[in-house]
């Protein structure tokens, strides 16, 4: 007797060790999502807005806010560990708005990475958008205008924190009469996509020790990659950090805070060999260990992991329009979305990201081929070929008929959209938002005109 497939876990869906529990299969073998007792199906979507489309699911990262909160709480209270934790979101990882207010409307905190995104946060806060509790936290680059609006939101009573990126930041804020922050590099090598050796960002700590008193100093931050495969790095980088913070609140009491940054991993494709409890815990367990070792208060944490939040909250959609025969490779078939991965799944061709992909329809289907995915830019590199393995998917048997068939990408809430551009004019995806049963359009499809606006036309 034929063993019946267990459809459910061969696309990898309804399981927490890949973000998809929200994700399962209707009795019409189509994708839907579950927020509570609502549920959307996804190829009644893509029917009804078309394709290319991103569909976001706000309740997603209010879910994923409250786990990372409550799980930091939990171990802060059975370590009885003194410092409080607090989240800022990274605001370069996603700055829709649809993505931002969900997080801020919970109570998570911001993190910006440059003038322009600081001026969103000015726009919120002039419209009374957000809490006067909130706080900021200014990374990357100061320029001028960037330091100016630091202190000109600090004057109208925004709690913002710059941190100190190399020397001449540190000599553009001696004045600066607010908190102050300084980025550490850790030097430490780690598994991750962006470890570079040489990093233009942060101080050495010998750097730093030879500033001796920082004025107003608060943060010591850090920041190791993003994407860490490997625990151990995780860890590593806190126990490394904690011993650099005692060293540097020895000359300015006024340090209470370690924000370790970014870096925790998302299983895009497989499995990731860690769990948040158990990172979580490991963390505060080491800082809190090497605090108590040598005398001095729990400092506060503070946690950046922006693509851990972000990354799940979307998917994108794509309709196959062709197939076309493979002659040597491990897949047998071409098969042609009406997207494009150069354009709006950059990371596919930049850092050659894996996607975990499932059919929208036909998840029931038996008969599958091994195909690659070429998008519909002219660019030879406009492709997904599953790091040179292959992509199992239902046959094209009924396209003659009307009958397309349509696939879902995981996991793509984290830098697509900003990171996303029109190589040959081509249009970006549609983007709804779905959120307590309603359906609200973000962004239609664009049309010819209004793409050629954006280069002058």
């Amino acid at each position: 007797m034929k063993k019946k497939k267990k459809f459910r876990e061969f696309w990898k869906l309804g399981q927490e060790d890949f973000n998809t529990q929200f994700f399962s299969i209707s009795k019409d073998h189509e994708l839907v999502v579950h927020e509570g007792n609502y549920q959307y199906n996804i190829y009644d979507l893509v029917q009804k807005f078309g394709s290319p489309l991103e569909i976001a699911f706000p309740f997603i990262v209010e879910r994923r806010y409250f786990d990372l909160v409550q799980t930091f709480n939990f171990h802060i209270k059975a370590l009885k560990y003194k410092g409080r934790f607090s989240y800022h979101y990274p605001m370069k990882v996603n700055q829709n708005k649809e993505f931002v207010l969900p997080l801020i409307s919970e109570g998570a905190n911001l993190e910006t990475g440059s003038y322009n995104e600081l001026w969103l946060v000015r726009k919120l806060w002039e419209q009374d958008q957000f809490h006067s509790r909130i706080k900021v936290i200014c990374n990357g680059p100061k320029t001028e205008k960037y330091l100016g609006l630091v202190q000109e939101l600090r004057e109208k009573g925004l709690s913002i924190v710059p941190i100190i990126e190399d020397l001449n930041e540190y000599e553009a804020l001696k004045k600066y009469s607010g908190d102050v922050g300084i980025r550490v590099k850790l030097d430490l090598r780690v598994k991750s996509h962006w470890d570079k050796r040489n990093d233009r960002y942060g101080l050495s700590a010998e750097a730093i020790y030879e500033l001796s008193r920082i004025r107003n100093l608060k943060i010591l931050h850090y920041h190791i990659g993003s994407q860490t495969m490997d625990s151990h790095d995780l860890i590593a980088a806190a126990k490394k950090a904690a011993g650099i913070y005692l060293e540097i609140k020895k000359l300015n009491p006024s340090l209470d805070t370690l924000d370790i940054g970014g870096g925790y991993a998302i299983p895009y494709e497989k499995r990731i060999q860690y769990n948040l409890n158990s990172v979580v815990k490991r963390i505060v367990s080491i800082i809190g260990h090497a605090c108590d070792e040598a005398g001095v208060a729990h400092p506060n944490i503070v946690c950046e992991w922006g693509r851990y939040i972000m990354a799940p909250t979307q998917i994108t959609i794509f309709k196959i329009l062709c197939e076309k025969p493979i002659d040597k490779g491990s897949a047998k078939k071409w098969y042609i979305i009406d997207g494009s991965f150069m354009n709006d799944l950059i990371d596919t061709w930049a850092i050659h990201q894996k996607w975990h992909i499932t059919p929208v329809n036909n998840l029931r289907a038996e008969k599958l081929t091994r195909v690659w995915l070429a998008g519909s830019s002219c660019d030879s590199d406009d492709r997904y070929n599953a790091g040179g393995t292959y992509i199992l998917l239902p046959r094209l048997e009924n396209m003659d008929k009307g009958d397309y068939q349509y696939i879902a990408l995981f996991d793509t809430g984290a830098y697509q959209d900003s990171l996303a551009s029109h190589h040959c004019l081509l249009s970006s995806p549609a983007k709804i938002i779905a959120q307590n049963g309603v359906l609200t359009i973000a962004r239609r499809h664009e049309s010819p005109e209004e793409v050629g606006k954006m280069f002058g036309w």
